[in-house]
């Protein structure tokens, strides 16, 4: 070995001691683009955990819904398996929810039996798309935004929704049409 060899070995020796060291990233699920981790951490402010898809993407490609394994990689149970992270649709979903919408669908729901069981259908639905990816016992029988019997999480319905697609989560597809009415947010329509 040569001496500038030698010299050059040190010198990368020295730099990796004082070289910043990040945590190994997770490889990408399969589907899931190395810009796709990126854009949901950017939506969400933090390392998006126990990505298993992109259930719902934006017209633009950008990712909208996020599905999530229901077992995180530290061991947390995560019911939420449908996790709306496109901005504008959270916000908007946060300001139906300031202003009691979810008062007025479960209103609906207590007096409207078709409505109430496509909702439990929908509860059926989720819990079925969740033991596919595995079922911890924490949450066995819990699926997400108050389903089967009441409304408590716009943002978790909505999520629902766009992942399952028109049809299968009633007060998703009802929170969707609330959106675009209000002018809050469209899935057909690019806002990022």
């Amino acid at each position: 070995m040569s001496a500038e060899q030698v010299e050059r070995r040190a010198q990368d020796r020295s730099e990796e001691n004082t070289t910043v060291r990040e945590s190994p990233v997770p490889p990408s699920p399969p589907g899931v683009s190395q810009a796709d981790l990126d854009a949901l951490a950017e939506q969400l402010g933090r390392v998006p955990r126990g990505v298993v898809s992109i259930a719902a993407r934006c017209v633009c490609g950008r990712p909208t819904v996020v599905r999530t394994a229901p077992r995180l990689p530290d061991g947390s149970p995560f019911p939420t398996s449908y996790y709306l992270t496109h901005p504008a649709a959270v916000r908007g979903c946060s300001t139906l929810e300031a202003e009691h919408l979810m008062e007025d669908f479960n209103a609906r729901l207590s007096q409207d039996e078709a409505l109430a069981d496509a909702y439990r259908r929908a509860h059926e639905h989720y819990l079925a798309a969740r033991a596919e990816l595995g079922s911890p016992h924490e949450i066995e029988g819990v699926s997400a935004g108050g389903m089967p019997t009441r409304v408590k999480c716009l943002h978790a319905l909505l999520g629902h929704a766009l992942a399952a697609g028109p049809g299968i989560n009633p007060i998703g597809d009802l929170t969707l049409e609330a959106l675009r009415e209000r002018g809050l947010w469209d899935d057909r329509r690019c806002s990022c």
